[in-house]
């Protein structure tokens, strides 16, 4: 069957990709850290689903241990994709290797955390609102 496409794909809409963007998340989101991951949330200007990306350094392994774990990530961030509300930027950073973790082990990991992920989202969202209201006071001023 050729041209036949995965019923959930992860388009470029959910994707983080420039570096300025994961700057952004990284100086200014909230951190979640769980036992394997670090969550950085971060709300955007934009509404629209929320986007990933990942980190995964050296640190962890070959190249093929951390593609292993990034596609990991992008898996589980799609099975757990109403944790993350629109309008929010994700960056998970892979803490340690992912040895012998399947799917189900990220994502039950990640859901056992929602009420801190959902912590966290309400934190960005108030310093986004923070700064938007900081900005505004600059320009008139």
């Amino acid at each position: 069957m050729t041209g036949a496409r995965p019923v959930d794909r992860f388009p470029p809409s959910q994707r983080i990709k420039k570096r300025l963007e994961f700057q952004a998340a990284q100086g200014a989101g909230r951190k979640a850290v769980l036992p394997h991951f670090v969550l950085l949330l971060y709300a955007r200007a934009t509404e629209g689903e929320a986007r990933l990306g990942v980190v995964a350094s050296r640190r962890i392994g070959n190249a093929v241990v951390r593609n292993r774990a990034k596609r990991l990530v992008r898996e589980a961030f799609r099975a757990t994709r109403n944790l993350f509300t629109p309008g929010m930027d994700v960056v998970v950073i892979v803490r340690r290797p992912l040895e012998g973790m399947k799917l189900e082990d990220v994502r039950l990991e990640w859901t056992s955390r929602a009420d801190l992920v959902a912590k966290r989202e309400r934190e960005a969202r108030t310093d986004f609102a923070r700064n938007q209201i900081g900005n505004t006071a600059r320009v008139q001023g």
